[in-house]
């Protein structure tokens, strides 16, 4: 091995075991390491600049301003509580519906805000009903995760598998183009959340979360009470009407392929503050600074594993044993050590790790690369087996008083039931 494979595979084995331990800032230690490849020469200066400037972090940044013009605006806690009111009625099938709608909302807007807004109001409808708030609250957040992987801009994990494959290559997915296969693993995982998840919830027990406040997971820091806080405000008009219609023509641009969705997403942010939907202050607060860094510090980590050509070497022993077996059979592989790797670390991390072995497999085996590309996004979303893992579990888990093997008992066969919907949908709509 060159000097250069082994500091790029010593700083990845280092920023994994940062990031799981969990005691540093998964930004900070997702920086350290871009920092140290570039001192170290492993990266060039024009391939970080190249990573903090992607069209991935820069459709995250301008998105990210939008969702927050809508959030601040009120619109989404008015959605929110009318289609509670409308769905109350309808009694614990209510509940159902309403966390239906949260997760259709999550395919386009943010599922944090929305998990915010949605569970105390499921929480108090639950509890009038005289049921367990703990049947719906964790599905909640499953369901919201789900629908969130339906669209290229549902979850970052999205554009930036979408992001590393274009650096490999690959050609873009469009805005809609997973939405079949993500629907049909919802649709499986919403059926076993239904019949079988809520159920076994129901009987769980009422320990206190040992999560505290300040806990941070991979995707950032968490369980801010200023998150609560400013989550549900005033309904504005004006500000709501043209923040959605900004957001529909940011959608129907990036969805027609007027424009790219970073190019739509940018110019969507800055429509907001010329039409003083929001201030520049405001738009600056909601970047979300901590996934932004985080993502272009673990694209530079990525960018190592496949220019020192770690990458390549990896894939080339993993087809050894996988090429008997042939295509099916890696991304069966390769969708489980993205499943298991989702519950460790940040699905950023996951994302930029894996996409350049998806890609360098499916080339070595033949096939499209595509395929492929689709089970890392949706494996590297699914992060189910722990309160940890994604951002709305931990909401869900401190608003519910869950015990930490309530996720275990119901995310574990929740990600078998949806790696196997996965099995069977992708090589449909994206044969080999």
């Amino acid at each position: 091995m060159s000097f250069e494979q082994i500091a790029a595979l010593v700083i990845l084995v280092g920023v994994v075991g940062v990031l799981v331990h969990g005691r540093v800032r998964s930004d900070v230690a997702a920086l350290a390491a871009a920092a140290l490849l570039l001192v170290l020469g492993v990266i060039r200066p024009v391939e970080v600049q190249g990573a903090f400037a992607s069209p991935a972090v820069i459709a995250l940044a301008g998105l990210f301003v939008i969702a927050y013009a809508i959030e601040i605006s009120g619109l989404l806690g008015l959605l929110i509580r009318q289609a509670t009111r409308l769905c109350a009625r309808m009694g614990a099938a209510g509940l159902w519906v309403v966390m239906v709608l949260c997760g259709g909302a999550s395919a386009f807007l943010n599922n944090t805000p929305i998990v915010v807004l949605a569970a105390p109001v499921i929480k108090e409808v639950a509890a009038s009903l005289n049921v367990s708030p703990k049947r719906y609250l964790i599905p909640l957040s499953y369901i919201t995760i789900m629908g969130g992987a339906c669209t290229l801009i549902g979850t970052s994990t999205n554009l930036l598998v979408n992001d590393m494959a274009r650096n490999s290559g690959q050609p873009i997915f469009g805005l809609f183009e997973i939405t079949p296969v993500a629907l049909v693993i919802a649709a499986f995982g919403g059926l076993y959340l239904y019949l079988v998840g809520g159920r076994l919830l129901g009987g769980s027990d009422d320990a206190a979360p040992s999560v505290q406040p300040h806990e941070q997971t991979g995707d950032g820091l968490l369980g801010d009470a200023e998150l609560f806080a400013a989550a549900d405000r005033p309904f504005d008009a004006r500000k709501a009407t043209l923040a959605l219609l900004i957001f529909v023509g940011v959608l129907g641009a990036a969805g027609l392929g007027l424009a790219p969705i970073a190019a739509a997403a940018f110019a969507g942010a800055v429509a907001l503050i010329l039409l003083r939907v929001i201030t520049a202050e405001q738009a600056y607060a909601g970047l979300r600074p901590e996934v932004l860094l985080l993502i272009a510090g673990m694209v530079v980590v990525g960018l190592s594993i496949e220019v020192t050509g770690l990458a390549a070497t990896g894939t080339g022993l993993l087809i050894d044993v996988i090429r008997p077996w042939g295509p099916l059979a890696a991304l069966i592989i390769l969708y489980g050590v993205t499943l298991f790797a989702t519950e460790l670390l940040s699905n950023a991390a996951v994302a930029v790790l894996i996409t350049p072995v998806a890609v360098a497999l499916a080339e070595s085996l033949g096939v499209d690369p595509r395929p492929f590309l689709v089970g890392v996004m949706m494996a590297a979303s699914a992060a189910f087996a722990t309160p940890f893992g994604y951002q709305t579990n931990v909401i869900v888990f401190q608003l519910g008083g869950y015990s930490y093997m309530d996720f275990v008992r119901i995310g574990v066969p929740l990600n078998l039931v949806t790696w196997v919907a996965a099995m069977i949908a992708i090589p449909v709509f994206f044969p080999f």
